[in-house]
């Protein structure tokens, strides 16, 4: 196939035959050529015109591969249809993400092979006013999970997804600390809840106050504690000038090294799906990639909270950085609200109910578990109590 730069060669030699050059001598030859350029109008207009075909084919040609690459894995699940149930035996620790409501009396605790629940505490239920700490819930939850031989691992939401449930206490929600968080929006514009402003320095310095406090009274005690998804919707410079993706990436990492000091003895866990300024495979800025590297570095596990097999989305961000990297620390995927379907929580406004599949064949909970023990080679797997799917699917194939 002949090369992009061949007609300007062709053009060039031309030129130089009229002019008498020796084109064995490239010094005179690179003379002639600037010389040319300055004077020959039209010498200059073909060789824009060549260069800018150049541009357009390797331009069309960066677009054609990183699309073979966004579509890389898309058909991998396939790979795990067959997959039978119940589900093989494997080292995994397979825990049930549930609310505190529904921890008690509930089936799952007869299930072995659950080794316990992981269940989501907001920060504002435990900071009830500056430096002031009530994990009355945490112990009691502890307390029963412990009497039914059950392990937690606790949640600590500094987010929501709710517009009508901020993600911080109220003495943050402040001047004093710019307002405390950021109100998320979804792509449609529509208020989808709030997170906590993680760049924010005086915000994080007393997130990682709460951290200390939750490590003095449970490190050792639980099985792990995991912070939230990355993701933030709506945010940029224009909606909050204190913002930057570099600072948010930073921010990031500084509360993983906060939790991994507060928890040195229990599994730590980031949930890290996606970052704001990038979108994988696209535009890789890094960030993502970042926050896994000093993830393995400091010895924070690293994971997501959807385990979205057919969307590239999910596909192109943790899910592909989990499967192409080697880790010492735990990986850990959870089967939120909706996975079960495929489908997420996001994809829908907030206030409208998940759609349900009650068809008793078509479970995906085998080729669900199959893709995060083979492709992802997770540790932990938390499977959220979304029913039918929860009693219907998950317990009957983890016996």
């Amino acid at each position: 196939m002949a090369r992009i730069d061949e007609p300007l060669n062709i053009i060039i030699k031309q030129k130089g035959r009229r002019c008498g050059f020796p084109l064995s001598e490239d010094d005179k030859m690179r003379s002639w050529i600037i010389n040319r350029l300055v004077h020959d109008r039209e010498l200059r207009k073909i060789l824009w015109s060549v260069l800018l075909v150049g541009s357009f084919i390797g331009l069309v040609s960066d677009v054609h591969s990183q699309k073979m690459d966004a579509n890389r894995y898309a058909e991998v699940y396939q790979q795990y249809l067959a997959s039978a149930s119940p589900l093989q035996a494997d080292d995994i620790r397979h825990f049930v993400f549930i609310s505190r409501d529904e921890l008690r009396n509930h089936l799952w605790l007869k299930c072995e092979r659950l080794s316990g629940a992981q269940i989501l505490y907001p920060w504002r239920t435990l900071e009830k006013s500056r430096g002031v700490y009530d994990f009355s819930k945490i112990h009691d939850d502890l307390d029963y999970l412990e009497n039914h031989g059950k392990q937690l691992f606790i949640q600590l939401q500094d987010t929501t997804f709710n517009p009508q449930q901020p993600a911080v206490p109220d003495y943050l929600r402040t001047p004093e600390f710019n307002g405390g968080d950021f109100a998320k929006q979804n792509e449609n514009g529509i208020p989808s809840g709030w997170v906590a402003q993680r760049w924010n320095p005086k915000v994080r310095d007393r997130f990682a106050l709460l951290l200390e406090a939750l490590g003095k009274e449970f490190d050792g005690r639980i099985e792990g504690i995991n912070l939230p998804e990355t993701a933030v919707e709506g945010l940029d410079h224009h909606q909050d000038p204190s913002f930057s993706p570099e600072l948010y990436a930073q921010a990031i990492q500084a509360n993983m090294a906060a939790m991994k000091q507060a928890f040195p003895r229990s599994v730590t866990v980031q949930y890290a799906n996606f970052m704001p300024g990038e979108w994988l495979p696209w535009n890789d800025r890094g960030y993502l990639r970042s926050i896994f590297a000093y993830g393995q570095e400091i010895g924070v596990g690293l994971g997501g909270p959807d385990l979205m097999v057919r969307r590239k989305a999910q596909l192109n961000h943790a899910l592909a950085l989990m499967h192409e990297n080697t880790f010492t620390v735990p990986l850990a995927i959870a089967v939120q609200r909706g996975n079960y379907i495929g489908m997420t929580g996001a994809d829908l406004d907030p206030g409208r109910q998940m759609p349900q599949d009650s068809s008793p064949g078509s479970s995906q909970v085998p080729m669900l578990h199959a893709f995060a023990k083979d492709f992802l080679k997770v540790r932990y797997l938390f499977w959220q109590n979304e029913e039918p799917y929860f009693t219907r699917d998950v317990l009957p194939m983890l016996r």
